[in-house]
């Protein structure tokens, strides 16, 4: 019965998606994009904006070149830098303070997913100024435009520059959430495969895994749109040919370029077919263990999708032949597995475990819980979980 009930709720969940005023970030794309940045701010009129970013993106001067640019076209910027993997409730807090005593006017996002998710969760909380953090959760909380807000992204994988979606951690509950808005889709995107040059090969690797993830999970969910399958299908295509390269030869810019527009292309597509159980196990141990979300997803997805089974034949197998994985004469069960193991091979070539560490059985019972409850009952997952499935998954990759 409860299956029942959460697949109608996704049905109802698709059709109301499919009304709503959907838009995407404009781009600035290829070598040296970054720079046609402060010349649009100054057109826009935002003379005043907080950058969000890390300590480690700040201290190797990734940003410098553009804050000369700023200073250069008379936009003012105050910087938070604090940002911690798995950005905080504190995160957004203290840069929202910044925001408001400096009277900014727009927000810049610089870095991975983490100080993205942050600079959105500041975005909605300017937008809903009486609304606490843990009251944002969910779908559609906010409702109203954000600051304009600019996504600069160093990594290529979350795809957060084009998605309705901030992941919030609390420290104190071990919880990992979602805030999901269309106001969270950033205005505008800089994708300079300068700003990802000199990431080191394991975050190359792992990021990478966490946009396949995002492609493999909207292609597998019930009901995506045509135009959720054909980003998955690009982004699928792009990582496959390109990630390995990026790992091996991160100078290589064509690579890193194909890599940062794949990670894009998957970020349209589960922003609007949304991801799977992979996620919802990969967000409790970011959660309570702090374990990065892209080694997460990575580790995670190859075994989800073999406990699946039959439910993934059919869209495993497509992407099998478009990556050009198995015999033409393979039936689609042989195709799906193929499918798999070349993911298993990916890791295996770029030195990600297959199994997670520090994994504690007594926290098992909430981390199960919390991930039933991210997952079921919006994301029109292949398979619907019960508890004894999630058990057995996270026991499958316990090490």
């Amino acid at each position: 019965m409860f299956k029942l009930f959460c697949r109608v709720y996704q049905r109802v969940s698709r059709i109301v998606m499919g009304l709503l005023p959907w838009r995407e970030p404009v781009l600035l794309e290829g070598e040296n994009s970054l720079s046609e940045l402060p010349p649009l701010l100054k057109r826009k009129h935002l003379d005043k904006v907080l950058i969000v970013t890390d300590e480690g993106i700040r201290s190797i001067g990734l940003m410098d070149h553009m804050l000369e640019a700023l200073k250069k076209e008379g936009i003012h910027y105050v910087i938070y830098d604090q940002v911690v993997p798995n950005p905080t409730i504190g995160n957004i807090e203290n840069a929202l303070k910044v925001y408001k005593n400096s009277n900014c006017k727009g927000i810049i996002a610089f870095g991975g997913g983490s100080p993205m998710d942050c600079a959105k969760g500041v975005g909605a909380r300017v937008a809903r100024p009486g609304k606490p953090v843990p009251k944002l959760k969910g779908l559609l909380k906010i409702r109203k435009e954000i600051p304009p807000l600019i996504a600069v992204p160093t990594t290529a994988g979350t795809g957060s520059e084009a998605t309705v979606a901030a992941v919030v951690s609390n420290p104190d509950t071990h919880e990992k959430y979602a805030i999901m808005d269309l106001s969270l889709i950033p205005q505008f995107a800089v994708l300079d495969p300068l700003l990802t040059q000199k990431l080191p090969p394991h975050i190359t690797s792992t990021t990478g895994m966490d946009a396949l993830t995002h492609a493999v999970e909207a292609y597998t969910n019930h009901g995506a749109s045509e135009k959720a399958k054909q980003s998955s299908r690009e982004a699928v295509k792009l990582i496959f040919d390109n990630l390995y390269e990026a790992y091996e030869n991160g100078e290589n810019l064509e690579a890193r370029a194909n890599m940062q527009r794949a990670a894009y292309l998957a970020g349209v597509a589960f922003t609007r077919a949304y991801v799977g159980n992979v996620h919802a196990i990969a967000h409790t141990l970011g959660g309570f263990y702090g374990v990065p979300h892209g080694l997460a997803n990575a580790v995670i997805l190859p075994h989800v999708l073999e406990y699946y089974g039959s439910s993934v034949n059919k869209p495993l197998a497509e992407l099998a032949d478009l990556v050009n994985i198995g015999d033409l004469s393979d039936h689609e069960e042989q195709k799906a597995v193929k499918f798999i193991e070349e993911i298993k091979s990916l890791n295996r070539r770029m030195e990600i475990p297959n199994k997670i560490g520090g994994i504690k059985e007594d926290d098992l019972p909430f981390m199960v819980k919390r991930a039933l409850s991210e997952a079921n009952p919006l994301y029109p997952v292949p398979e619907i979980f019960g508890k004894k499935d999630m058990q057995f998954l996270y026991h499958t990759i316990m090490e």
